[in-house]
């Protein structure tokens, strides 16, 4: 019998040419949406020619990317092909009680969508304009959401000049409260058990007249006196851990509103970026690299 369609793909994922291991883990990774694919829709997706996915799809024993489509909805059999398949499927078992995982899920959809409405909000467009003309821009983390707030950071530093990280370590935030407050701003991520160092660094922010949005769970009571935006996001799922998913969306979102506002000159600067990277590091791939 032959092997099944995931399992030569995933094979073909390990030992293909440089090309077949692209399709290979584009269709691995993208199963929900390969039905609506054509030969032509995918090669421009993976970068590739349309004959090479033809040639791909051979020499794993289809004659054609139809082809391969139907195998593949053939192996995953009673199991669901599309998202909505999975997600009533999630649904049913959960409205049921028989999944835990089921119950998270629903929480976490609806948490998402809550973010998207954040994100049509007055005090989003305010925050997306501050970012994107305020002279410099500085963003905490605390505990656990440090790892948000350099997600933040790091991401807006390719859109724009002028973004900073707060040093935590050094214990007095001089490079926020010891410069000019003028165009400056203040982005905070904070979730409970809420650090001291959040609520104090958020008052005397506001003390020197500088801009505070702070992404927060939906506990935070100390924070809407001293903030200028606060936006609650969802963090309980059902989880061991409080969940930090939405806040990544938020910042996902935000960056996107951020680099819709600056224009086209947020290409020119990426571009910048991602040659002085190729030059000093380099990428997967690339020929050049730091001089020696």
């Amino acid at each position: 019998m032959a092997e099944p369609v995931r399992q030569r793909l995933e094979e073909c994922a390990r030992s293909g040419s440089k090309a077949d291991r692209a399709l290979a883990t584009y269709i691995l990774a993208k199963t929900a949406s390969i039905p609506f694919e054509t030969a032509a829709t995918l090669a421009e997706k993976v970068g590739v020619s349309e004959p090479t996915v033809g040639r791909f799809c051979r020499s794993l024993g289809f004659k054609s990317f139809k082809d391969l489509k139907e195998q593949f909805r053939q192996d995953i059999g009673d199991r669901p092909w599309l998202i909505a398949d999975r997600l009533k499927e999630f649904q049913e078992r959960s409205l049921a009680g028989e999944d835990a995982l089921a119950q998270s899920l629903q929480l976490e959809i609806a948490g998402l969508v809550a973010v998207y409405e954040l994100a049509r909000s007055p005090e989003w467009k305010r925050v997306v304009t501050r970012l994107t003309t305020a002279r410099r821009v500085f963003v905490a983390g605390f505990q656990t959401e440090r790892a948000m707030a350099d997600m933040f950071a790091y991401q807006l530093q390719y859109l724009r000049d002028g973004v900073q990280r707060l040093d935590l370590a050094g214990g007095n935030f001089i490079e926020l409260l010891a410069t000019d407050p003028s165009g400056v701003c203040l982005v905070m991520f904070e979730a409970r058990r809420y650090s001291r160092l959040a609520q104090v660094l958020a008052q005397e922010a506001k003390k020197a007249g500088i801009p505070v949005t702070l992404i927060t769970d939906a506990f935070c009571a100390w924070a809407p006196d001293l903030v200028d935006e606060m936006f609650t996001v969802p963090t309980e799922f059902n989880l061991f851990w409080d969940s930090t998913a939405p806040m990544a969306s938020l910042v996902n979102l935000m960056m996107n509103a951020v680099s819709i506002e600056i224009g086209p000159s947020v290409e020119a600067r990426m571009t910048r970026v991602s040659q002085l990277y190729s030059h000093f590091t380099g990428h997967v791939g690339d020929t050049g690299g730091a001089e020696k």
